[in-house]
């Protein structure tokens, strides 16, 4: 069992502890700012569920959200991915798809580390993921004052075939009071709960939608230190869930749920893909 990463800086905005960990999906396990938890509680390290998409903060790649039925075709090939969630909960056909790309749930290798920063990286072709296409997933976090900048990407070899991809970050953020959100637009979903393509206006919430926004979102909290933190990205899509009493995930994505059915985007050997997020307060 590996131990958990923290990285530790104390500054004029106080305090901050991020923890990570490596073995299951790279992810953030906790970040606490001067003794405040800023993501729902995770499980001890012996009792984690690297499948499980219910904690943490965690790198999507090389798709964020939803692949309808895990199926897509590329330059006329059909790939089949694994299902990992059942919308539906009872087996009804449809409802079954792979979700939040290939290294959520698997072991990242750390390549650089300090005391506030982490470099990390993972082979997109996990085992029994369906992927067969290569590439590789890399990021970095590192603790700042006054913020955490995280970056993600899919890169391929120079001379590798281009593969589809799209890349993003699915935090657990606790409950906040309100949320300063003003998207332009949000993708119409379908019966099945996924985009079809067509942006429509933002409606009220509760959502479990994407959105085009290229504003920072803010998380307010009543409470007398740290009460705003402000998430920043240069993903101009962000899915917000904010359906469960206890938690509200705000994601940033580089392009929607089902984006290799919607509106792939292609990843060369020249042309990685790369976003980053940063977490502000």
């Amino acid at each position: 069992m590996n131990d958990d990463i923290e990285l530790t800086l104390s500054g004029e905005n106080g305090t901050t502890t991020v923890t990570i960990d490596a073995t299951n999906g790279g992810r953030i396990v906790q970040i606490d700012l001067d003794g405040i938890q800023l993501l729902i509680p995770s499980p001890a390290l012996e009792r984690r569920d690297s499948t499980s998409v219910a904690w943490g903060s965690y790198p999507m790649a090389p798709w964020a959200g939803r692949v309808r039925d895990g199926r897509f075709s590329f330059f006329g090939v059909h790939h089949k991915l694994q299902l990992n969630h059942d919308d539906s909960g009872n087996d009804t056909p449809g409802y079954q798809h792979a979700m939040h790309g290939t290294v959520m749930s698997r072991a990242w290798t750390v390549v650089d580390q300090t005391a506030t920063s982490v470099e990390l990286s993972a082979p997109l072709d996990q085992p029994d993921s369906g992927w067969v296409l290569g590439g590789i997933a890399h990021q970095r976090l590192e603790v700042l004052d006054g913020q955490i900048r995280c970056e993600l990407s899919v890169s391929v070899g120079p001379d590798a075939a281009p593969v589809p991809a799209e890349v993003g970050w699915h935090p657990w953020w606790n409950k906040p009071d309100r949320l300063t959100f003003h998207p332009a637009a949000m993708y119409e979903r379908d019966s099945i709960g996924l985009p079809t393509g067509q942006l429509v206006a933002p409606s009220d919430g509760p959502w479990d939608d994407c959105f085009i926004n290229t504003a920072p979102v803010t998380l307010h909290y009543e409470r007398p230190t740290h009460p705003d933190i402000t998430l920043s990205s240069d993903c101009d899509h962000w899915v917000v869930f904010d359906r469960p009493g206890h938690a509200t995930c705000i994601e940033a994505q580089s392009g929607p749920p089902d984006a290799f059915n919607v509106r792939p985007r292609l990843v060369t050997g020249s042309h990685p893909l790369r976003r980053t997020m940063t977490i502000s307060w």
